[in-house]
């Protein structure tokens, strides 16, 4: 079993940051990919972007140029720094990670309001 403590939301201006945590415990030797999704009221849960344990990284085109994706192994924690944000990437964020078994674990989420 993987358990996820997400963190770093909150109320941000237009064109501001904000950066997301995302710690791992338990069976982490387990954990392959890492990555963030997010959801509003309106939408389903979608890709926002995804990590590799060897680092490779993909994006959501709405995302690309804006978020980066990271990683510590030591800490096992995945982090998303998010610049130029917009109204529309107003949603709560979910830390999610996948075992090499193909087992996914979900955090419990953290929100993100971009709003004047």
């Amino acid at each position: 079993q993987v358990q996820l403590v997400e963190s770093g939301g909150g109320l941000v201006q237009p064109g501001g940051s904000l950066r997301l945590s995302c710690a791992a415990s338990g069976s982490t030797f387990s954990i392959n990919t890492m990555g963030w999704y997010r959801q509003t009221p309106e939408n389903q849960r979608e890709l926002v972007a995804t990590i590799t344990r060897d680092g490779n990284t993909n994006y959501d085109d709405s995302v690309k140029g804006r978020f980066t994706i990271s990683r510590d192994h030591a800490r096992n924690t995945v982090y998303l720094q998010m610049n130029s944000l917009k109204p529309e990437d107003t949603a709560v964020y979910y830390c999610r990670v996948r075992s090499w078994d193909l087992t996914l674990y979900w955090g419990q989420g953290t929100q993100v309001t971009v709003s004047s």
